[in-house]
């Protein structure tokens, strides 16, 4: 009687086969594509982006933001001029929601910290018995007392140390919007600006809370006069991404106790 065999692929193999293999293939259509762009463009000069309409664009999303309550204009009687209106007499710096102010960010920041801890403790125990009701002169005694019944010696040590030293800079400008005018008059501004070069986006954030009265005339504020000061410079992209480790080395990273 014999076995029959085949070296033929099970079905759940050739299954698996042909997942993997049209995985490859959106994978290679992906960038195949951009490869054959970028192919096409050798010894070409890059061609600049005709000007259209921006609303026309697919994923175009109109801009939303905080605006003032709408005020109803009324006239002064034998006067040229309405409420609301932005004249050469009134104050140009932002004070209400929906205003503009450019928001200097400059920051200079050093700092060394250096510790250093040292403990020693030595400690010694020593109890004992010399003759317990004259077990000297009993021979079987001395074999069963000891001469001494506690000895305990303990010592140790640590020592530890510690230093830091951070040097950072950023000196920037980038425009914020009033988002919200507080009880007490304070402004809350929150600002953002990305910059793309190539495949990397630069990206800086500035919010908090600022005085009307340290708005300069020129409708700018130093970082350094914002309360609750929340500012990020970062990046996103290419770049970023082969800086950074990767995600199985991080999960690792915090699940080793070594």
């Amino acid at each position: 009687m014999s076995k029959y065999t085949s070296d033929a692929p099970s079905y759940s193999g050739l299954r698996r086969i042909a997942l993997v293999s049209s995985s490859l293939l959106v994978l290679s259509v992906a960038s195949g594509c951009s490869s054959i762009d970028r192919l096409s463009q050798i010894g070409e000069k890059p061609k600049l982006a005709e000007i259209e309409n921006p609303t026309a664009q697919p994923g175009y999303k109109p801009v939303q933001m905080p605006m003032p309550k709408p005020e109803a204009v009324s006239y002064a009687p034998n006067s040229l001029w309405r409420n609301g209106s932005r004249a050469f007499f009134k104050d140009q710096r932002a004070h209400q929601v929906g205003d503009l102010l450019t928001v200097t960010v400059n920051i200079t920041d050093q700092a060394n910290f250096a510790n250093e801890t040292q403990r020693s403790r030595t400690g010694k125990e020593d109890s004992g018995i010399t003759d317990f009701i004259g077990s000297k002169t009993i021979t079987q005694a001395n074999k069963i007392l000891p001469g001494r019944l506690l000895t305990e010696d303990s010592s140790s040590t640590s020592d530890g140390k510690g230093s830091i030293q951070r040097s950072e800079s950023l000196t920037t400008s980038v425009a914020a919007v009033v988002t919200q005018v507080l009880p007490n008059g304070n402004l809350v501004v929150e600002g953002k600006q990305e910059i793309r070069v190539n495949y990397e986006i630069r990206e800086l954030i500035v919010a908090g809370i600022v005085r009307p009265e340290d708005i300069q005339s020129d409708n700018t504020i130093d970082s350094t006069k914002i309360a609750q000061a929340r500012i990020s410079y970062g990046g996103r992209g290419q770049i970023t991404d082969i800086q950074q480790p990767r995600y199985g080395q991080q999960v690792m990273d915090i699940l080793l106790p070594f």
